[in-house]
């Protein structure tokens, strides 16, 4: 090892300002794709909108983002990121992800185009968007694991889920400020104000592509100093991938435990979001504007609670402990809100806390897992094969919720209000049977990791991150 200054591997500074570098394009990718999350109705009235979009066009435009995940991308543009590296396959995506944001705000920015053409260009450039940044994803958490293996990872990783999701609050907040406060109630939304969220996130995304070369060049000079790569670039015969790796993946039976907790777990809370407010209102007898802050607290505990929670598996372990409990919190949420007393707010507040913090725990627990039981070389492999079994789950779930929501919403034809508020009520119920069954699903797998790490102790899984060499 030379000796004329210290590794970037041993300075602490080294690898937290990589860690900085690394959080930003995922902190502006977050912010992009949910810039219109809180300005969503305006889309009810789309003789209001210049852009001339409605809600059923909205909803098509927002579904290109998991379009190419879902049919292979991410598993193909996974391996890629193994056999030729994060930093080319990385810079790859990251270019696509500013590129697809830059081809959709191009779209909603153009006048003179009709709404068929706008929504065809953007829907484009959300596919390419969506896939650039599901990968830029696994290629920023493989490097995380890299960087900070036997030091802070779950801290790390829960720093980068944390800052990521506030990109997404601040979205949230920022997008009514700038699309509907100076709006003259009444005036048709022009270009100019509609598309001013996208103009913010494209700037945040340029930014982080910019710093994404910055830790580029660090990584380049990390692989030098630890011998991973020769002084001309070569990757050494034992850290090369070979598509032989990948039966190995998907034959480790803790990494299929993980994906199946994962796809559950997070059916369990982000499918949930989406019928949140529809469910909670007839539950608890909330309003509107209640009910969307109580479901805007799901995105913001993580903000606070992933890096403490990550710090703790750091410090004490137990990762398959933690992911229990998380899904067990998750669980009593999801029987609260089917099964409280109605029309009892308190049910409602206390069943998005404990929603809120198992939301938080288990993905600081279970994501630092991966690097223990997957060679590092196969990474990227590995977290894009849980993407992509989490995309599925994520795009079957709503689906039949949505068909629970709709059967009832068809009864309501022509009945008195006192039936149709029974009706609200039936289908909220209905739809938490799902969730229900996914919790108890995902504690059962983790149950189940709990005693395979019990089985398996030379694996380290439940021990600190820093005897993990």
């Amino acid at each position: 090892m030379s000796t004329e200054t210290k590794s970037l591997k041993a300075s602490k500074i080294a690898c937290w300002l990589a860690l900085a570098c690394l959080v930003v394009p995922m902190f502006g990718s977050y912010f992009f794709d949910d810039m219109f999350s809180t300005v969503s109705q305006i889309f009810k009235n789309p003789e209001m909108l210049q852009l001339g979009w409605n809600s059923q066009q909205f909803g098509f435009y927002a579904g290109g983002y998991s379009f190419l995940c879902v049919w292979g991308g991410l598993i193909i543009c996974g391996i890629l990121l193994d056999k030729f590296g994060v930093r080319l396959i990385g810079s790859v995506f990251v270019g696509m992800m500013v590129a697809g944001a830059a081809v959709v705000t191009a779209a909603i920015s153009a006048p003179g185009l009709s709404a068929g053409t706008s929504l065809t260009i953007a829907y484009i450039g959300c596919m390419l968007f969506g896939l650039g940044s599901e990968i830029a994803g696994v290629a920023v958490t493989r490097s995380i694991a890299k960087w900070f293996k036997g030091k802070n990872v779950a801290l790390a990783m829960g720093l980068q889920l944390a800052i990521a999701r506030i990109g997404t609050g601040l979205a949230m907040l920022l997008s009514p400020v700038l699309v509907l406060k100076n709006h003259m109630e009444g005036t048709m939304y022009t270009l100019s104000e509609t598309n001013r969220p996208a103009i913010i996130g494209l700037s945040l995304l340029f930014i982080g592509a910019i710093l994404w070369a910055v830790f580029v060049a660090m990584d380049a000079k990390y692989d030098r100093q630890e011998g991973i790569v020769t002084q001309r670039g070569e990757v050494k015969e034992e850290d090369k991938f070979k598509f032989s790796d990948i039966l190995k993946v998907l034959s480790n039976p803790r990494f299929i435990m993980i994906a199946l907790l994962c796809v559950f777990f997070y059916c369990c809370v982000i499918s949930f979001k989406k019928f949140g407010t529809s469910i909670i209102i007839p539950r608890f007898g909330l309003d509107d504007s209640t009910a969307s802050v109580m479901i805007s607290m799901i995105a913001f505990a993580p903000v606070l609670f992933t890096p403490l929670f990550g710090a703790l598996v750091d410090k004490v372990g137990k990762a398959t402990t933690w992911m229990i409990t998380g899904a067990v919190l998750v669980f009593c949420a999801h029987m609260l809100i089917g099964f409280a007393p109605g029309d009892v707010p308190f049910y409602g507040y206390l069943s998005i806390v404990l929603l809120g913090i198992g939301y938080s725990l288990v993905p600081s627990a279970m994501w630092p897992t991966v690097p223990k039981i997957i060679p590092e070389k196969n990474l990227g492999t590995a977290y894009s094969l849980i993407y992509w079994i989490q995309n599925m789950g994520m795009l079957l779930v709503p689906i039949f919720v949505g068909r629970i929501m709709k059967n009832y919403a068809d009864k309501k034809a022509g009945v008195d209000e006192a039936t149709a508020d029974i009706l609200d009520k039936a289908a909220a119920v209905h739809s938490e049977f799902i969730f229900v069954g996914l919790g108890i699903v995902a504690i059962t797998v983790a149950v189940l990791l709990f005693f395979n790490s019990k089985k398996h102790p030379e694996l380290k899984i439940d021990r600190p991150s820093k005897e993990v060499a």
